[in-house]
């Protein structure tokens, strides 16, 4: 896979072994990652600042391009995801600055920079799904605030389509086996689903307004529960009503803004506790190992109290029982009273470090981030659209409370703690005299019962039942919470038009098929120029297997699909078939009405063969209105009449030549004007697409995969 950045000469490959590797145009290495998955998918963000990998166990991966580290990994899909398609609402050009979201996020005016995830040596937080060592760029790349709207589209191999603004903010999902798709024919209206479907590609356009999809499974009429009902299996193309993501993308900017800076938060609060767990649970662990032998002093000298009693009394300024005396000076001795004194004093400096610098900030912005969609929440006629539910969000401000304020308990708790092993006189000393006490104040004293209360140091999972168990309701409402908007648009999405495009007559699964497409959306000539408002035309462009529909050597192109309706254009198309000594590797539309083929000679001899990269205007070729007799007759593309590819003949067309076989894939830069292929030796060769051959044959550069 090999994938060009849309701002920059950059170009990024995976290689056979799923590493990730950036050249420069001059094939200058940048970097080279290793996920440690199998990668299936690749895609760039709008701006060409972030990489986005999909995963064979669903993942998706987020990387910064200036280094490679990973900004984020999100659960997305249950299988892997095969196609990636990062889109962004074009409105407004570039160079105007309103057509960016003015939305301010208030917080900076009132907290500094947000905590990033602890890292004390020696331990680790576990895994969160947040950069590693990007701290800096992760902050930036959660602030949206100056960000054009943009959306993350993942699909599946099992039919699922995964949406994500700003691609961290998961706002919606929908199965394509599970969309209804609806037909008005002579009066009568018929539904029919997919079955079995797995995406192929999706696409969304500039406007937000529409998907379009490909993707290979069975066609089934719902309303004949028959065992025929069958009707066939194959290629299709849908388009779905996205409309939702550009009528609400200011509400759906502020939500998934504050709600992702809250949930990289949650991370941040989760990795603390996880580490002040096992900082108190290792001090406490020593502790309670050191004074095992105390119960049977105690037992011995005919007392009733217990451990904790004769400690507690011990921190309270009473003196020592002769029990515990005699187990200070002969049990456990000055050297293991200094370990374990030790041990909790250093278990105490990072429990304040962490709370302090880390857990104590970031529920306190959480606090105020859920006050502001709080505040959105009760903009029913904006935001109970978008599912932010003003219930769901009040139950979660109740819960950060609530923690705030265990955490603000604990961390007075904690500086007790950490007082007592502090004291400027020497505290073995103290301890090992009988006659010696601690003085306490009223409110150490007060601080030392609350310590009792929340288990001591008796207790080596007290955090657990205590700020984790807050903590895990805060999460769980959050969940509930933020599911709402997710559920909300999903149910918004629409299938409008379903268009079979040709049938699968192999018996292998539909999921593995190899399928050359390739889907693009351009501005119509008439609206190029127009500041406020455009329309686009979809072209759909595919290489029809040998011998569905009685082809061979064929590819298909397909126009205004999206746009086509009962009473609008209705989408047209070309079929173009390859000359027989020559097979068609790769497709992918280029630049406006541009199409850029990738044919390989068929080769009967030993000899390394030769390839061609052909550059077709569309404009050229007839497009043949396609008819609307679904069912009756499901594939229209075939009564379109192949036309003729002709190398030898100029009409519009750009021919390279390439003295290797190549493989796929094509990846072409319309931005850029260049094309990469691969020869069958796995080399990358880069081609200059918009000028003479021989003016820039010295130019052409090439690079080893590996």
């Amino acid at each position: 896979m090999a994938e060009w950045n849309p701002e920059k000469d950059l170009l990024a490959m995976v290689t056979d072994d799923s590493k990730v590797v950036l050249h420069r145009f001059n094939w200058q290495r940048l970097w080279t990652i290793s996920p440690g998955k199998c990668i299936t998918s690749i895609c760039w963000s709008p701006d060409g600042k972030i990489v986005a990998l999909g995963t064979e166990d669903g993942l998706v991966l987020l990387h910064d391009v200036e280094n490679g580290k990973m900004l984020r990994r999100i659960k997305s899909h249950d299988v892997a995801i095969v196609c990636l398609n990062w889109a962004e609402d074009e409105l407004l050009s570039r160079t105007d600055k309103d057509g960016l979201l003015s939305y301010e996020d208030r917080t900076a005016r009132f907290f500094p920079p947000a905590p990033v995830i602890p890292r004390i040596g020696g331990l680790s937080s576990g895994d969160t799904g947040l950069a590693d060592e990007n701290e800096e760029s992760i902050q930036e790349f959660s602030s949206a605030s100056c960000q054009r709207f943009n959306i993350l589209c993942s699909g599946d191999k099992g039919g699922c389509i995964c949406f994500s603004i700003f691609g961290i903010f998961p706002v919606g999902k929908i199965n394509i086996n599970e969309v209804p798709i609806h037909f008005q024919s002579s009066g009568n209206k018929t539904s029919y689903r997919l079955q079995d479907a797995s995406i192929s590609k999706v696409c969304l356009s500039g406007n937000l307004h529409q998907l379009v999809l490909l993707c290979p499974g069975k066609l089934i009429d719902i309303d004949n529960l028959s065992h025929s009902n069958h009707i066939s299996t194959g290629l299709h193309c849908l388009h779905l009503d996205t409309s939702i993501f550009f009528n609400r993308k200011n509400e759906l900017h502020q939500i998934s803004q504050q709600a992702s800076s809250i949930q990289d938060l949650v991370e941040v609060v989760r990795s603390s506790l996880s580490m002040m767990a096992k900082q108190w649970s290792s001090a406490m662990n020593l502790f309670n190992e050191k004074f095992s032998a105390l119960p049977s002093l105690i037992a011995a000298h005919g007392m009733e109290s217990s451990s904790e009693d004769e400690f507690m009394s011990l921190l309270f300024g009473t003196r020592t029982s002769p029990a515990l005396h005699q187990f200070l000076v002969s049990s456990l001795g000055e050297a293991a009273l200094k370990r374990i004194a030790k041990a909790v004093d250093s278990a105490g400096r990072e429990l304040r470090v962490v709370v302090s610098e880390h857990l104590q900030p970031a529920v306190e912005i959480i606090s105020f981030r859920l006050a502001e969609l709080r505040g959105l929440a009760r903009w029913r006629s904006r935001f109970q659209n978008v599912g932010l539910d003003e219930k769901l969000i009040y139950g979660v401000t109740e819960k950060i409370g609530m923690l705030v304020v265990q955490v603000e308990r604990f961390s007075r708790v904690a500086a007790t703690v950490l007082y007592l092993f502090l004291l400027d006189k020497d505290p073995i000393k103290q301890l090992l005299d009988a006659n010696q006490r601690f003085e306490c104040d009223l409110d150490t004293v007060r601080h030392l019962e609350q310590l009792v209360v929340l288990g001591g140091f008796t207790d080596t999972h007290f955090l657990e039942k205590t700020l984790m168990k807050q903590f895990n309701e805060l999460d769980e409402s959050l969940e509930e919470a933020f599911s709402m908007p997710f559920t909300t648009i999903s149910s918004q999405i629409h299938c409008q038009e379903l268009l079979p495009l040709y049938p699968i007559t192999s018996s292998v699964d539909l999921s593995s098929t190899c399928i050359l497409t390739s889907v693009s959306f351009y501005k119509d000539e008439d609206s190029q120029n127009s500041g406020s408002s455009y329309s686009l035309t979809d072209y759909i462009c595919f290489k029809i297997p040998d011998g569905s529909l009685n082809l061979k050597n064929c590819i298909g192109v397909i126009k205004d699909f999206s746009n086509s309706s009962a009473s609008g254009p209705s989408s047209s198309g070309f079929l173009l078939h390859i000359p027989d000594e020559y097979e068609c590797v790769d497709v992918s539309l280029y630049k406006d009405s541009q199409i850029v083929v990738l044919l390989s000679e068929r080769s009967y001899s030993d000899g390394p063969g030769s390839s061609y990269i052909v550059m077709l205007q569309m404009e050229n070729f007839s497009f043949v209105p396609l008819s609307r007799m679904f069912p009756s007759n499901i594939y229209s593309v075939q009564e379109l009449l192949a036309q003729e590819l002709q190398l030898d003949t100029d009409y519009g067309k750009k021919v390279r030549s390439i003295p290797h076989a190549v493989s796929t894939p094509l990846a072409v830069s319309a931005s850029r004007g260049v094309a990469c292929v691969f020869s069958s030796r796995r080399h990358a060769l880069v081609y200059i697409l918009d000028e003479d051959e021989d003016e820039d044959e010295d130019e052409d550069e090439s690079s080893d995969m590996e």
